[in-house]
């Protein structure tokens, strides 16, 4: 239950952080890499000090075996966390709200994460890839594409100019 939690503290504090960060870059007064680069600033210090305080709290839980990291273990960690999650994704992300809706881009880009964690994670980790799993991952994709589809604006009543009065649209 304690991961659920986390969990869903994570994904408030995301959504309410990206309407923020939509809301800014909306003013067009700052791009998406300023917006990273600001976030990632102010980040950092704060998860250096929840390590060091976690780490004197339990280090046996909290980073002792750090120096213990195989090169392929580095790699993994600064290469695919860091560089791909921590960076990439995050400039493609805020790209994608400052072009787009955050309404819509933000269900989009947490949506494929999950669904390509569980595919990845059973070709990788031999995690279980069970018929309910797969299910689920279809149901978020079809979900994606329906995010992902531009509704068809409705049309609007049209001003008779001889009248001046307003007509409802035509089926």
């Amino acid at each position: 239950m304690p991961a659920v939690l986390f969990a869903i503290i994570a994904g408030l504090c995301w959504g309410i952080g990206e309407v923020c960060a939509k809301a800014v870059l909306h003013t067009g007064k700052i791009g998406p890499f300023a917006a990273v680069a600001i976030r990632t600033s102010l980040a950092l210090p704060l998860i250096w000090i929840a390590f060091w305080i976690a780490h004197k709290a339990a280090p046996t839980k909290a980073g002792q075996s750090i120096g213990a990291l195989t090169p392929k273990e580095w790699l993994l960690l600064l290469g695919g966390s860091g560089l791909l999650a921590g960076a990439l994704a995050m400039i493609a992300f805020y790209i994608s709200i400052s072009l787009g809706e955050v309404s819509r881009m933000k269900p989009i880009a947490f949506s494929v994460a999950p669904a390509s964690a569980v595919l990845l994670g059973a070709l990788f980790l031999g995690e279980s890839l069970t018929p309910r799993k797969l299910f689920a991952v279809a149901l978020i994709l079809v979900g994606v594409v329906l995010l992902g589809l531009k509704p068809t604006p409705k049309p609007s009543a049209q001003i008779d100019e001889n009248t001046h009065q307003s007509t409802p649209p035509t089926p």
